[in-house]
């Protein structure tokens, strides 16, 4: 009986302890005494074990105390597509506001590390999987933007499980927006410091978290650009140990250093100090440029996918007087699922990349049904570089399922590639008009997709995932990828009609692959309209242009809170 009392003493005073004073750490299994783990920047001190921090604790935890100021608190989230998936998007986002107090997954402001001023940004995991919607991509270009103006360091942590599907298209945008800020913070020569948290994938690791001029990652973050499960569901192989954390990253040369959090501030400031002392003149600001009948969705995802539609070789050689293949990434190998090169259109020159499936099995596996490596991407800048240099427009095909998932793609920085592309082709100094002729799947599309004009042929698709992605994800079940695709709205009329697309091609009745030469005459066509416009303008003019019609991706309000109400 006396045992008895003491233990229902022993269970009532455990009652009474607050909840969180006391924590098992996922690394060792050690219990851990909530105070004296906030005092070690929440790292185990028995493993160093790295705990989740909110956007708030990573503030408290880079910036000198009292120095951040908030800009733009009240960036809300729209519901452009008006997603529903178990639940519907707005729903969604009122319940991540409530649980973290913010209004979405990015904060941004002022501050100094220490001692030096910079421009701060911080996503949080906690809001969404720190999924990048339209609100997350305005805040990192508000802040590349505000860097820029003042001349001062910018500094991102990153923690997002990739883009947000329930904005689609929208999501994908940000992407090529917020690497389009950081190639105008690249090309002025300020620095920027990106941190890789735990974890970052998908978008976020694709875009403004691989253009870092330095790039650190906290001990032990995963990063990549697929996520571990899908790379295992695609190869049906099991990932060895370590497998796309900071250390992994740095063995394959993908970032400069992993740095312990209790190290993080001195790190960047260490970064900063650099430099700060190469003479830099006092901040300035810097004037704003200026800037002179459908198928069904599911039926269009089809004809898209239709494997007699043409492909790429047959373009080159129907549309194209000549061409002169170009190979070779110059690092590693020559990927046969991008080609490119030197072609004449009525006898002017052009540079040609595109995505090439191949036709049959055997073609198609050799060419990895037009999926590229990173390789393929290097390939392709490669080439994006010699019409640059030379002054000659570049024509991009894009028809592919995305880029390819796998262990190999991560080894070489899958994300990094992607993410280069993308912020090469936002100041590309030459004309860009590219046309989607299939597939426009996620960042493996954008790679090759970011230019003065987007094209489509009519029954083509862009999308941020695919149909069938998004159904097994969102909606738990495959099957219902046909109503995926339908909430999408990836269909090339859906596109044009948001301002995403600015042409549509018509293809011959029944669809491309039933018609490659009358297919092929629609797209010469509309090359040379597109082409003939656009060698009359300045390229400072086209690059102010490009510049504003990414600047423009993406949906969001400012100040209202009720997502429901604005949809």
């Amino acid at each position: 009986m006396l045992d008895q009392t003491r233990a229902e003493v022993i269970r009532a005073r455990i009652a009474d302890v607050p909840v969180g004073t006391w924590v098992k750490c996922a690394g060792c299994g050690a219990g851990l005494y909530g105070p004296r783990l906030r005092e070690h920047a929440a790292t185990c001190p028995e493993c160093g074990h790295h705990f989740p921090l909110s956007a708030a604790e990573r503030i408290d935890l880079l910036a000198d105390p009292g120095t951040f100021t908030e800009h733009d608190a009240d960036l809300a989230a729209l519901d452009p597509l008006g997603f529903t998936d178990s639940k519907p998007y707005p729903e969604r986002v009122a319940a991540a506001v409530r649980k973290t107090g913010r209004q979405d997954a990015a904060r941004w402001g002022v501050a100094r590390i220490s001692g030096l001023p910079a421009v701060l940004s911080v996503l949080d995991f906690g809001f969404l999987g720190g999924s990048m919607g339209s609100v997350v991509g305005e805040k990192v270009s508000r802040a590349a933007e505000h860097a820029l103006r003042t001349r001062t360091p910018l500094v991102v942590c990153s923690a997002s499980g990739g883009a947000r599907m329930q904005e689609g298209i929208f999501s994908l945008m940000q992407m090529a927006k917020t690497a389009a800020s950081l190639r105008r913070l690249s090309d002025a020569g300020v620095p920027y410091v990106s941190v890789l948290c735990d974890p970052v994938y998908g978008g976020v690791s694709a875009s403004f978290a691989s253009l870092g001029d330095v790039i650190i990652a906290e001990r032990g973050a995963r990063a990549g650009f697929a996520g571990p499960t899908v790379i295992e569901q695609t190869i049906r192989q099991k990932l060895p140990a370590g497998f796309q954390t900071a250390e992994f990253l740095v063995d394959n040369g993908h970032i400069d250093a992993v740095v312990a959090r209790t190290e993080l501030r001195r790190a960047i400031g260490r970064v900063l100090r650099w430099h700060a002392a190469d003479g830099a003149p006092e901040p300035g600001e810097q004037a704003e440029p200026a800037c002179g009948v459908a198928a069904g969705a599911w039926e269009t995802v089809r004809l898209a996918r239709d494997p007699g539609r043409p492909h790429l070789g047959e373009y080159i050689a129907a549309v194209f007087d000549d061409f002169i293949e170009l190979r070779g990434d110059r690092a590693r190998e020559d990927d046969p699922s991008i080609v490119g090169g030197l072609a004449l259109l009525d006898g002017a020159p052009v540079v040609v990349v595109g995505h090439r499936k191949g036709r049959g099995t055997t073609e198609g596996v050799a060419r990895n049904f037009g999926m590229p490596h990173p390789s393929g991407y290097r390939k392709a800048a490669r080439l994006m570089r010699y019409a640059e240099r030379f002054g000659m427009p570049l024509v991009t095909f894009i028809d592919t399922p995305g880029a390819f998932p796998g262990i190999r793609a991560e080894q070489e920085n899958q994300s990094g590639a992607i993410a280069d592309n993308l912020a090469l082709l936002a100041g590309l100094g030459t004309a860009v008009v590219s046309i989607v002729v299939g597939e426009g799947g996620s960042g493996g599309a954008l790679a090759l997709g970011v230019g003065d004009r987007l094209l489509m042929l009519s029954n083509t698709i862009y999308s941020v995932i695919s149909p069938e992605g998004c159904a097994s994800i969102l909606f738990r079940d495959s099957g219902r990828a046909p109503e995926a695709a339908a909430a999408l709205r990836l269909t090339a009329r859906e596109l044009r009609e948001c301002g995403i697309a600015d042409r549509i091609v018509p293809e011959p009745p029944g669809g491309a692959h039933l018609d490659h030469p009358g297919t092929a005459r629609a797209v010469k066509d509309a090359l040379r309209q597109e082409l003939a416009e656009l060698r009359q303008i300045p390229v400072r003019v086209l690059l102010d242009c490009r510049y504003r019609r990414l600047r423009a991706a993406g949906r969001f309000a400012e100040g209202s809170t009720d997502i429901s109400e604005r949809h």
